[in-house]
This record gives C-alpha cells, sequence and structure tokens, in this order.
C-alpha cells in the first residue's frame, strides 16, 4: 500500500489533469479499453469507486461532452455508456503523458530483471498466467 500511495502522489503531482481528475481518467480510459458501450453496472466491475460516486461521475463527464448515453440494444430502458470522439481525445491525450510517468517512475526504481518479476507477479495476481 506505501508503494501505491507513493507512486499515486507522484502521479497526482504531474501537470497533466488540466481537462480531468485521475480518477475521471480511470472511467475515460477504462471506456476506451472496452469493445462495446458498458451499463454502469459493468463499468463499476472496472474501478476503485462506490456506485454512488461513480453515478455522480459520470453525470459531470456526461455534462462535459466526454461520455454519452446510449439505449442498451438488449433492453429498452437499458443505458450503455461510450466515450464520445472529445472523450476519446482527452483519453488518449492524458494517457500518453500518463504512460511516460508510469514507465519512467518504474525503470528509475527497478532493474530489468526486477521488472520482469512485476510483471510476472502482476499478471498471476491478475489471473493471466
Amino acid at each position: 500500500m506505501a508503494a501505491h500511495v507513493r507512486l499515486m502522489r507522484d502521479f497526482a503531482a504531474q501537470d497533466i489533469w488540466h481537462e480531468a481528475t485521475m480518477r475521471e481518467y480511470d472511467v475515460l480510459y477504462t471506456l476506451s479499453k472496452c469493445p462495446a458501450p458498458l451499463r454502469i453496472g459493468e463499468l463499476h466491475k472496472h474501478l476503485l469507486l462506490s456506485q454512488p460516486a461513480l453515478s455522480r461521475m459520470v453525470d459531470r463527464l456526461v455534462e462535459r461532452g466526454f461520455i454519452e448515453r446510449l439505449a442498451a440494444p438488449e433492453d429498452g430502458r437499458g443505458v450503455r455508456l461510450a466515450l464520445t470522439d472529445t472523450g476519446r481525445k482527452v483519453q488518449q491525450d492524458i494517457g500518453r503523458k500518463h504512460a511516460r510517468d508510469v514507465a519512467r517512475a518504474v525503470s528509475t526504481r527497478l532493474n530489468p530483471e526486477e521488472l520482469r518479476q512485476l510483471e510476472a507477479i502482476c499478471k498471476k495476481l491478475a489471473g493471466d498466467s
């Protein structure tokens, strides 16, 4: 947890969070990786936010034009969430800079063997081994 807190503080201090906060970026990033629009419950499974906090954040992201609500084709009352073109651009702009910051933070602290070990451990913990 201490490593996570340290890294998150370092990332938060970077001068890249103008158009979206780190938490908002997490929502945009998650939607960008999904092959189809998601219901809010499906989105919630991928994030470390409470359902009410996520609902409020989605409302704000819709208001700002980053996310759109689409009718769920399988259910006339259901709603799915997708990135707008603006939201995708914001996610990509922040993402490029954030990826560089993450790579720099990890590569300056770990040697190549430690990076391979970290990758193996993370895959195993994520169930991808």
